[in-house]
């Protein structure tokens, strides 16, 4: 049950802190349940509350629940909001703060189809608004709170329901004739799509204003309230390309879109996660906008404005070769925040809305994750460091951060972390590749230990200044740790990103290597105790590293691909492919250039883990089978570990739980003499 807000929460701290604490102890796989992961900050309209989601392991069901939470900005209270076993997302204030809206499945028969709730802040139960027989994906209230614009994606037509089940009824063939006909954690792709509706509150009437053959995301009010703005891939046949356009609707029956600009490079795709901000007069739109088709996944991200009159656009941004996301304008609309990536740290940003210098508002070695800006000027940041996951604080008139959250502050004053050192070594061309090391905890100088490579994925993704609890489990229990940001990582521009095109494997193992030995030339890490993994293209890349250098002694591929003559037409990269690569009958040479580990598996003599999950769409199961089946054949020590029902990201906590230990148990086995402590390292 929803219950008003309660006090239990913050009364129930003073008691805590009174309690002797424990000595601070090393990170124990235990502790995973006890993160709380802290998201999606939201400003109240007067700046004196913030909503935020808090993310927990439940144990007895297995499964992760997120609930909503608020905390007064000046840091007097921090109270939990919603309690039910379902999970809550997306917390929104109404315009006039009266009410805080949220998504959720309870009470949904078959517990997938997400609709909107509603609670009033004066006390009550929260009312559930919608009863669709699809499910709300995204949503913003209007300005003047009468009504909300949600995206809805369609119910699926053959998907059997909670009843259907119960009486064993056969669910009907699949039928497929999409381009792209499948997709991570969706599934195949029928002709299911998401539209753009406009819910009035008062009638609750709905009306669909964007019917037809696409998918509509990122919506956004005119300050007027008469119109919206959205992001969607439209044309002959939207799967064969990504070119996200703005499109410009009345927010009315019977309206027409109208595309906001006429280019061939993307703006605000969906998997960046930046919604267009209207200026406060309603004359300007800010976005952010991609790159060519060609550059992928490797394009830079630049913040940009247009003019809605006119459609002059305006680059505040170029010539920094960095990426940006999510804008927002100042109050007084003469200025735009946004979050500026760099080398392995990501800042809160200002730029005037004219254009001119970029000035930092939070910046330094740390992960801004997410921000939230009020009309009044109030600010508050979701921002996370090594030592320190994230949470949410508020931002004074300097800049200085309060913490406001405060979820995990207990769970890290009973712990030891391992330090966290950036780092930068040159490649075998001289490249400079930046990275991080972990010391174990108990850490002596002198002493070499055994080590671990691990490898981010991506490619275009960068290790950050963030909070890694990967990294510390491995530091807790007696091993360094190396992270290393190789060409194709983001944060140092487009020519380092793009610099693995139709090439992986080439420069990026060589960038991973010469991180390990400048640990090694350190004197931290041992050369003859050396560990490689990642995850995705992380798995990848150690598929490649133990392909082409036979130090590791022990390797961990998560998610991985080999033999990518496997992946065309098996996983949801079909346009990547074509567009970087070409097609196989084409190109073949190109194909087996990246695919050298699985046709030269030969060359490896590492004992190797490799895990997927059972339903990965992403980077299908059937690519790890093959790499194990070679490795078996070549009676190479390997072991193959699936994990039932799991997509690219794992969900359920004790599969999540399970592979750490695993990965631990696997180093273990072939890093460490038998009777041999990792934590006493060698001198």
């Amino acid at each position: 049950m929803k219950t008003a807000f309660t006090l239990l929460a913050a009364l129930a701290l003073p008691l805590t802190a009174l309690r002797a604490q424990p000595a601070p102890r090393p990170l124990q796989l235990s502790d995973l349940s006890r993160l709380r992961d802290v998201a999606d900050p939201q400003l109240s309209p007067d700046g004196a509350w913030v909503a935020y989601t808090v993310t927990r392991a439940d144990s007895a069901t297995d499964k992760r629940d997120a609930d909503v939470w608020m905390a007064r900005t000046d840091g007097s209270q921090n109270l939990r909001v919603t309690t039910a076993p379902a999970s809550e997302a997306k917390p929104r204030f109404s315009p006039d703060g009266k009410f805080l809206s949220f998504v959720s499945s309870r009470g949904e028969e078959d517990g997938d189809d997400a609709q909107l709730w509603l609670l009033n802040r004066a006390g009550g139960e929260a009312e559930k608004v919608t009863k669709l027989k699809g499910s709300v994906s995204d949503y913003v209230w209007s300005p003047d709170g009468r009504r909300l614009a949600l995206v809805i994606r369609d119910a699926d037509p053959d998907s059997l329901t909670a009843a259907q089940k119960a009486k064993k009824k056969t669910a009907p063939p699949i039928v497929l004739d999409r381009f792209q006909f499948k997709q991570d954690i969706d599934g195949y792709l029928n002709k299911q799509r998401q539209h753009l509706y406009v819910f009035d509150l008062a009638t609750r009437q709905l009306t669909n204003l964007t019917p037809g053959a696409y998918d509509e995301y990122l919506p956004a009010w005119s300050p007027n309230g008469q119109q919206l703005v959205f992001s969607s891939k439209r044309g002959p046949d939207p799967d064969r390309h990504d070119n996200f356009d703005l499109y410009l609707i009345d927010a009315k029956a019977g309206a027409t879109a109208r595309p906001l600009l006429a280019t061939e490079v993307p703006e605000c795709a969906p998997g960046y996660g930046s919604r267009p901000a209207w200026s406060p007069d309603g004359r300007r739109i800010a976005f952010v906008q991609g790159g060519p088709r060609e550059q992928l996944v490797y394009t830079l991200h630049q913040l940009m404005v247009v003019d809605v009159a006119s459609g002059a656009v305006r680059a505040l941004t170029a010539g920094r070769d960095r990426n940006t996301t999510k804008p927002q304008w100042a109050p007084d609309g003469q200025s735009l925040y946004f979050l500026l990536e760099d080398d392995r740290a990501t800042s809160l940003a200002r730029v005037p809305a004219a254009g001119g210098a970029v000035a930092m508002v939070l910046g330094g070695a740390r992960e801004v994750n997410d921000y939230a800006l009020a009309r009044t000027g109030q600010m508050a940041v979701l921002s996370s460091q090594p030592q320190q996951p994230a949470e949410v604080f508020g931002l004074d008139k300097k800049g200085v951060p309060k913490p406001l959250s405060k979820q995990n502050d207990g769970w890290l004053r009973g712990i030891t972390l391992g330090a966290v050192e950036a780092i930068q070594a040159k490649s075998k061309d001289g490249t400079a590749v930046s990275g991080f090391v972990v010391k174990p905890v108990g850490y002596a100088a002198g002493r070499k230990y055994p080590a671990l490579l691990r490898i981010h994925g991506g490619p275009v993704a960068q290790f950050d200044y963030g909070f890694s609890f990967e990294w510390q489990y491995f530091a807790a229990n007696g091993f360094a740790v190396v992270a290393a940001n190789p060409r194709g990582s983001s944060g140092r521009g487009l020519e380092y990103s793009k610099a693995i095109y139709a090439d992986w494997g080439n420069k990026d193992t060589d960038d991973v290597l010469a991180v390990v030995d400048y640990a090694v030339a350190q004197g931290l890490a041992d050369p003859e105790r050396l560990g490689v993994g990642g995850w995705s293209y992380g798995g990848i890349l150690t598929d490649q590293v133990i392909a082409r250098d036979q130090r590791f002694k022990a390797a961990v591929s998560g998610a991985s691909i080999a033999n990518v003559l496997a992946g065309y037409g098996t996983d949801q990269y079909i346009r990547d492919y074509e567009t970087e690569l070409g097609t196989p009958w084409k190109n073949p040479d190109v194909y087996l250039r990246v695919s050298y580990p699985f046709f030269h598996a030969d060359r490896i003599k590492t004992p190797t883990l490799f895990v997927c999950g059972e339903k990965d769409f992403n980077v299908p199961l059937l690519n790890t089978e093959q790499m194990y089946q070679a490795l078996k054949s070549l009676n190479v020590p390997t072991q193959l570990v699936i994990y039932p029902g799991q997509f690219h990201g794992f969900t359920t906590p004790s599969y999540v739980k399970d592979r750490y230990a695993r990965y631990l148990a696997w180093y273990r086995q072939y890093l460490l003499p038998t009777g041999t402590s990792a934590a006493a390292g060698r001198p």
